[in-house]
């Protein structure tokens, strides 16, 4: 079983990764999104966040742009300082609308804030790429406030069996290269943690993309 020590080293990976890869990010996912991924999956998400919120892996803030006028404050969390600076421009622009903005770097499994603190967690594609996935999830219950919502859209498992077997070989590769996890399914990491599972759906291609909105324990 992975310990704290593995966690730390794969964090680290992690990092590497998307520090190198920050300039070409929006990019590639840009690419991905219309091609693989589908459009509309980052408004899906958004429009369901409101209050004080805490994403997690907010990246490079391709989210930021996207949140409603119900959402007063946005606190992203992410492992990559090269991603976070190309995140500010984006956190300027909410910041210009009267949201409160905070950029933290760091592990989305420790983040640092009060318990029930915030009103809606959300991720879009980060899940993939942290190292424990349900520490991530139990530490979003514990910053949510009693009842609060959780919000996931991530790739995983797609719905026809030749591409699901195609993703089991790719995913050792895949892990190893882009720290990135293709058979992670967020509803089951999210029932796992504790929430109730309220909406959830697929889209993309072959179902790739998986939707979560969750409610934590009242």
């Amino acid at each position: 079983m992975p310990g704290a020590g593995d966690d730390a080293r794969s964090a680290r990976r992690v990092e590497r990764w998307f520090d190198a890869h920050a300039r070409d990010y929006d990019r590639a996912m840009a690419a991905a999104e219309r091609h693989l991924l589908g459009p509309g999956q980052r408004s899906w998400a958004t429009s369901r966040a409101t209050g004080s919120v805490l994403e997690l892996g907010v990246g490079t803030g391709l989210n930021l742009p996207l949140y409603g006028p119900g959402v007063v404050r946005v606190v992203g969390v992410d492992l990559s300082a090269q991603m976070l600076d190309r995140a500010r421009g984006r956190a300027d622009l909410l910041r210009g609308r009267g949201v409160a903005v905070e950029l933290r770097r760091g592990d989305a499994a420790r983040t640092g804030l009060a318990d029930g603190s915030v009103d809606t967690v959300l991720g879009t594609y980060a899940l993939c790429c942290v190292p424990d996935p349900l520490a991530v999830l139990r530490e979003a219950r514990r910053v949510l406030r009693p009842g609060g919502r959780l919000v996931l859209v991530e790739h995983g498992p797609a719905r026809p069996w030749w591409v699901r077997a195609a993703q089991r070989l790719l995913d050792p590769l895949t892990v190893r290269l882009q720290a990135d996890h293709l058979l992670r399914d967020p509803r089951g990491y999210a029932e796992r943690a504790g929430f109730a599972v309220q909406e959830a759906g697929r889209s993309g291609r072959a179902g790739l993309v998986h939707r979560v909105a969750a409610r934590s324990p009242g």
